[in-house]
């Protein structure tokens, strides 16, 4: 397939499936419904409809919105009649109206534009709107919270199982409405109907890196699209970024509905080397800006940094960067990616840096919105962890509410920070060992509990105010990143390939369903009714009897 093209589409059963696919969103009351159809809309209840009626006007689409009424009229509406412009929008402050843009039918997509001219609106300043029953971003949202809403999900069985895609699957699976975002090593981003595991649309946006020209990494046989990517659906755009060969990375920016290329740029930072450096960790949409993390490859070979790299959202503006002041090394690696706090402020981790002089290996960093440095904690033992490769940015930080971020990596202890001020060397709030063995991937935190995903099964950790203490530790298993669904907590075993969920009152194991294979810090995602697994070079979908 030719570089930067998109293939698929939708046909006319997509169409009636997914043209009146609407999102609605209480924007005052902060609540929201899910995906509905056309079906679904008309047969609301009146406190959650609005009025919405399409028309031509001189040839060109036109709707208006009445959120004071209580009628709802779709029948007769166009493909055209429901495409919501941004004035729309405006005009019902609130009420907004998200159209799937997966409506849009296309074979093939305009060459490859630069970001040059991009005109795409960026999100809101702060967290990129979270929208009831869509997954736009690792752990859905920019806290990593890893909570879903959605109905009880204990009887979950097997929906389906995609084809086969071109290369393996790192990343966690999207969603938003009935569209399924995976991207794969070999740098190809898949639209996947949700109900069914049917590919929408693919784009191949150019030729990965091929892994046996890199000094060392454990991703074979090529690099491409390896962090989590984000969808901002307000502007109807996913972001990917893409290892390409010889060795470069570039920021996608690709059309929910048809994959087409609105605009790509690169997204290294000036003088780092991308030969030594890998994107593993989840992209972040806030404040307008799509934010990277890079670390090393595994091995730790070469010079290499803690790199964060920022761009404006619709691809306009110069390149922003900060990096890690070590000596060498101090990776940020962690697949959950940089997590934003509410002021927009965004945390990071770094692993071990080669050095005895402390150098902000092994910390964790706040940055402003525009990258800088606002303040560090590292443990006090900091020097033991960099001396043995114990990563404290093994796991990505978790922004809690009441201002307090948790923090464990491969020693296995967990800190409870305060988000205002990280406190320097051995500033924590308080610290207690969760893990007998390391932690990797991602936390997930709902209310005052944090679960934590260690090599020897989950740990639910309790925080209250300045204090954390452990709850409960499961059967030992290896586990993945967990999330929060349907209530109950599930994860990964990547041990003995299976999606296990676990009661969040004591940890019993409820749910364990086998699994063919586990992507390498395989992490579910979750839609109403339903939990998606990245399963290697497949994604895999459990869902509700009639939720698929």
């Amino acid at each position: 397939m030719t570089s930067g093209l998109a293939s698929g589409g939708v046909d006319g059963d997509d169409v009636v499936a997914l043209e009146f696919e609407l999102v609605l969103e209480l924007v005052g009351e902060g609540a929201a419904t899910g995906p509905v159809t056309l079906e679904e809309v008309q047969a609301m209840p009146a406190r959650t409809r609005t009025s919405v009626s399409g028309r031509r006007d001189e040839g060109k689409a036109r709707t208006d919105i009445d959120a004071s009424s209580t009628s709802v009229d779709l029948r007769g509406l166009t493909h055209e009649d429901v495409v919501m412009s941004r004035r729309a929008w405006r005009a019902a402050p609130a009420l907004i109206l998200l159209v799937a843009a997966a409506c849009t039918s296309s074979s093939t997509a305009a060459p490859l534009p630069s970001a040059t001219g991009a005109a795409t609106s960026p999100s809101a300043v702060g967290h990129a709107p979270r929208i009831r029953g869509a997954w736009p971003t690792y752990h859905g949202d920019p806290a990593r919270s890893g909570v879903a809403v959605g109905p009880p999900l204990g009887d979950v069985g097997h929906a389906w199982t995609s084809p086969t895609l071109d290369g393996d699957v790192y990343a966690e699976p999207l969603v938003v409405g009935r569209l399924l975002v995976a991207a794969t090593e070999n740098d190809t981003v898949y639209a996947l109907d949700a109900r069914t595991g049917r590919v929408v649309w693919h784009a191949h946006v150019g030729e990965p890196v091929q892994s046996s020209t890199l000094p060392c990494g454990n991703i074979a046989p090529v690099s491409g699209i390896t962090a989590t990517p984000v969808i901002d659906a307000r502007a109807g755009l996913i972001y990917a970024a893409a290892f390409l060969s010889p060795a470069r990375h570039e920021l996608f920016a690709l059309r929910l509905g048809n994959g087409a290329v609105a605009w790509h740029r690169p997204i290294d930072p000036p003088g780092m080397d991308p030969t030594t450096q890998q994107l593993r960790s989840a992209l972040t949409l806030a404040g307008g800006r799509v934010t990277v993390a890079y670390g090393g490859l595994f091995g730790d070979c070469g010079s290499y940094h803690g790199w964060v790299a920022s761009v404006a959202a619709d691809g306009s503006g110069p390149l922003i960067d900060y990096r890690a002041p070590t000596v060498n090394a101090g990776g940020i690696w962690a697949p959950s990616g940089p997590a934003v706090g509410a002021d927009g402020t965004l945390y990071v981790t770094t692993g071990n840096s080669f050095s005895d002089t402390f150098d902000h290996g092994d910390s964790v960093i706040a940055l402003s919105p525009s990258l800088q440095e606002l303040g560090f904690f590292a443990p006090t033992d900091w020097r033991d962890l960099n001396a043995g490769d114990v990563d404290l940015g093994s796991v990505g930080p978790a922004v809690l509410p009441g201002d307090r971020i948790f923090q464990i990596g491969k020693g296995g202890v967990g800190y409870l920070l305060d988000a205002t001020d990280l406190g320097g060397i051995g500033g924590e709030l308080a610290s207690a060992q969760v893990c007998d063995t390391a932690a990797f991937g991602a936390t997930a935190h709902d209310g005052d509990t944090v679960y934590v995903p260690c090599g020897d099964g989950l740990a639910a950790v309790s925080v209250a105010g300045d204090h954390l203490a452990v709850a409960w530790r499961s059967d030992r298993f290896d586990a993945g990143p967990p999330i929060v669904a349907g209530g109950i907590v599930w994860t990964v075993d990547l041990g003995n390939p299976a999606l296990v969920g676990l009661d969040p009152n004591g940890g019993a194991e409820r749910v364990r369903i086998e699994l063919d294979d586990a992507s390498h810090f395989a992490s579910p995602s979750s839609a109403p009714g339903c939990v998606f697994v990245p399963t290697r070079e497949t994604v895999t979908a459990f869902c509700l009897p009639g939720a698929s």
